[in-house]
């Protein structure tokens, strides 16, 4: 399952880059020394990911048990990304036009023995519930992919009532997720985990999909290591 979600997140991000649903979404950059070649594309993406070479791969923490690989992981990369931040008000004033809004947040942190990266499951329902939203009301869902593991997981939680009740403290399960409306553009398997850099990527990412969609609310989560998670609802008009 995890390799199977690896591959989905290259083909979906190969597939953007070729339709130029990312161009607006980087800036070309000279490579030194030489500044002879510029880099204007993610680098880090299959462009021709081949499902049967993903279980060739050893695991890369645990040798004997471990199911993470190279493969289904995110690969640390090179980047930076950037985002202003404002009042409706002033960015009128000052002749902005916004790209979105922010509707809601929430960060949460969880015991990092057994539930690391499981904090977007808890995250979310307090994001959800500050918005006013519901699960269905959500168009688009952007999940951070520290690991396939690990985003398999947290969807697993969110749709499960015992899982949503340890982990997210919820009486109910907030939804099945739609597996169209996930990180449709591919997401940090196959684009890059620049540390630090990733929310902005997310979230400039996720309001411009939203709008070439023509939806209005989507959910940015994302794991942080000692066992935090933080959860967005994004809004465009």
């Amino acid at each position: 399952d995890q390799d199977d979600f690896a591959h989905r997140s290259h083909v979906l991000a190969a597939r953007a880059w070729e339709q130029g649903n990312l161009d607006d979404e980087v800036l070309a950059i000279d490579v030194p020394p030489a500044y002879e070649h510029t880099v204007t594309r993610d680098t880090t993406v299959r462009f021709d990911s081949d499902r049967r070479r993903y279980d060739d791969l050893s695991p890369v923490f645990d040798r004997r048990h471990g199911t993470l690989t190279a493969a289904n992981s995110s690969p640390l990369t090179d980047g930076a990304s950037a985002l202003l931040l404002m009042s409706e008000r002033r960015a009128r004033a000052e002749g902005h036009e916004p790209l979105g809004y922010l509707r809601s947040y929430a960060f949460t942190a969880l015991d990092p023995g057994d539930q690391l990266l499981l904090g977007p499951v808890s995250a979310t329902p307090i994001a959800l519930q500050r918005a006013g939203v519901a699960f269905g009301d959500l168009d688009l869902i952007d999940i951070h992919e520290a690991f396939a593991g690990q985003v398999l997981s947290v969807t697993k939680a969110w749709a499960d009532a015992e899982l949503s009740k340890r982990y997210g403290g919820s009486d109910e399960p907030i939804g099945e997720v739609d597996w169209n409306r996930v990180n449709p553009l591919g997401g940090s398997i196959a684009l890059g985990h620049p540390l630090a850099a990733t929310g902005a990527r997310q979230i400039s990412q996720t309001l411009r999909e939203l709008r070439r969609r023509r939806g209005s609310l989507a959910l940015s989560t994302a794991c942080a290591a000692g066992g935090m998670g933080a959860a967005m609802v994004l809004e465009v008009e």
